[in-house]
């Protein structure tokens, strides 16, 4: 009886001290994709006119064109993504220019502070 008792504590040490460890349940691939050239550059320019007031009337972002109005300005941003994968933004003023001359200026500062320069 003693031999079975000791036999038993003995298996029951050796199991104690195997350990089995799993991989937890999920997916583990590479993260996510990187914004686009383009993708960051449009968020930018849209955060421009919020930044500088400019409510948006148009936003084709397949095409890169978005337009707003401000007072009685016209404001336009134009995107075209280059073959170097860098993106082109232009951005225009027109209408009653004279009530806010700074207004292209501030919006373009708006783009570069978003962008990070």
């Amino acid at each position: 009886m003693k031999k079975t008792i000791a036999t038993l504590a003995l298996f029951c040490v050796v199991i104690a001290g195997c350990t089995y460890y799993q991989t937890a349940p999920g997916y583990y691939g590479p993260g996510p994709a990187p914004a686009s050239s383009f993708d960051r550059s449009w968020s930018a320019a849209l955060g421009a006119f919020e930044d500088q007031g400019v409510r948006v009337t148009t936003a084709d972002r397949p095409a890169g064109f978005l337009s707003g109005t401000r007072d009685a300005i016209h404001v336009t941003a134009s995107l075209r993504s280059q073959a170097d994968s860098s993106v082109r933004v232009e951005f225009n003023t027109a209408g009653e220019t004279g009530r806010d001359p700074a207004l292209i200026n501030r919006i373009s500062r708006s783009y570069d502070r978003r962008m990070g320069r």
